[in-house]
């Protein structure tokens, strides 16, 4: 048994895993929105009489909108894309080269008459 050699494969590094077919901890923020949508709704229906359909849908706008964001602007992306896109439409592009109406200026060229040298 001395002649046995243990190695690391690190094979359970590559993956965060998924629940509910989203990378990581991203089911996270949809579970807590769900549960806040859920209460959102008995406050609205329970507590202040709401019609159960309005009370319905009012409390759907976080769930949905939690939903959205996770789906569109996080699975599957690079991290750091959701703040990249926010931080683009609030700032635009940001420094890059403009191909359209940008000006090159050039400094004229020192020019030397040779034909007026003389050689000896």
């Amino acid at each position: 048994m001395p002649d046995l050699r243990f190695c690391d494969t690190n094979a359970a590094d590559d993956s965060a895993g998924s629940v509910w077919g989203l990378d990581g901890d991203l089911f996270l923020p949809v579970v807590i929105s769900a549960a806040a949508s859920i209460g959102l709704m008995l406050v609205l229906f329970a507590a202040l009489s709401v019609h159960w359909l309005v009370s319905g849908l009012l409390a759907a706008i976080p769930f949905v909108g939690t939903l959205s964001y996770v789906l569109f602007l996080k699975q599957g992306k690079p991290a750091g894309y959701d703040r990249d896109l926010f931080e683009l439409l609030i700032s635009g592009p940001g420094f890059q080269f403009q191909s359209k109406g940008q000006q090159h200026y050039r400094r004229p060229a020192k020019t030397t008459d040779l034909s007026s040298s003389s050689r000896s």
